[in-house]
């Protein structure tokens, strides 16, 4: 999966936009910070480091623990929360379905939650 497929396939979510709040080009040397729309809340960051594409990815701690266990090209976020993080290099042992998986449950955890019928 190169930069275009990941930025593509995230923005198959519902109000999901790609942002680049660290750089003024969009080049392939760019972060990409993927959001929801409603609450800016981003669900991927994707950049390139030591010439490898990267994906960052919000996860369960139980679940970002045990893919760092299970895969060598997934470890505690570059620059982010290492509890709640996970970086993966794209191009290694993830396969692409899998990296699929996490981030739908990345934005899964970031989209803003329905409130029940007369709750604040």
């Amino acid at each position: 999966m190169n930069r275009r497929e990941l930025i593509d396939f995230c923005l198959t979510f519902p109000a999901a936009y790609e942002d680049y709040p660290f750089d003024d080009i969009t080049d392939a040397g760019a972060w990409t910070v993927m959001r929801h729309r409603s609450n800016k809340k981003s669900f991927a960051l994707i950049y390139e480091r030591h010439g490898k594409l990267c994906v960052n990815l919000k996860c369960d701690p139980l679940e970002a623990d045990f893919l760092r266990k299970v895969f060598a090209d997934v470890t505690p976020a570059y620059h982010m929360n290492k509890v709640h993080w996970n970086t993966v290099a794209l191009g290694g042992d993830v396969p692409d379905e899998d990296v699929m998986g996490m981030i739908e449950r990345s934005y899964d955890l970031i989209k803003p939650k329905l409130r029940k019928r007369g709750r604040p």
